[in-house]
């Protein structure tokens, strides 16, 4: 009896090792990744943020992504982005209350979408006056926005200059209501992400930050 006992906790024990051994491998194996991840981005930021001399419009490269609010299915199809072509960036978006930074991309497709923020087609350009509107995943590149107030700065820098922008209001909307995107007479920012942005499958509703410049022309 003793030594079927013995025999059973022994058993036990051997199971408790197994267990932790695999917890440990498995969150050394995540610690890689992520640092590979990182290293990667380290060696491909130039690629990514870099047009050709005498197209260039964004100067000062954006710092590579910070994957730490990112879902992971956000950070792989982000990985998968970096195999294939995109333009050269129209401008780099960044919001310090928030950690938001981020090339602009033009458009609003998977692949732009996964590889920064999109240009929305049918707002306004950069340098002209109305209402420019910039799209992003609620979480990848816009997931900060969820702690966004009226009142933070919006530094966007354009080709030859950069902007800054004040965020004047925030609302929620049904996805369906594109009034948020109106043409303007005077400059403004919009951004629009989905909500809310912890939410499993299809978000119902959209999530959009309204801001002006400081210095509006």
């Amino acid at each position: 009896m003793k030594l079927k006992t013995h025999v059973q906790r022994l058993l036990l024990l051997l199971g408790f090792a197994l267990l932790a051994f695999y917890a440990a491998a498995k969150l050394h194996e995540l610690i890689l990744s992520r640092a590979g991840m990182r290293h990667f981005e380290d060696q491909n930021s130039t690629s990514l943020y870099r047009s050709a001399p005498e197209k260039r419009v964004v100067h000062t490269p954006a710092t590579p992504p910070d994957f730490i609010l990112w879902s992971e299915q956000r950070i792989h199809q982000y990985a998968d982005s970096l195999s294939k072509h995109v333009a050269s960036p129209l401008a780099v978006i960044r919001i310090d209350s928030v950690h938001v930074d981020a090339p602009v991309l033009e458009g609003t497709d998977d692949l732009t979408l996964n590889r920064g923020v999109g240009h929305i087609a049918g707002t306004a350009l950069f340098g002209e006056n109305g209402n420019i509107g910039l799209a992003g995943h609620r979480d990848g590149f816009f997931r900060g926005l969820k702690n966004i107030r009226v009142g933070d700065r919006i530094d966007l820098e354009e080709p030859g200059r950069i902007k800054t922008y004040v965020v004047e209001r925030l609302e929620i909307v049904d996805p369906e209501n594109v009034s948020v995107l109106r043409s303007s007479s005077r400059p403004s920012l919009t951004l629009v992400t989905c909500y809310p942005f912890y939410f499993i499958g299809a978000a119902p509703r959209r999530f959009i930050v309204h801001a002006v410049p400081i210095d509006p022309e």
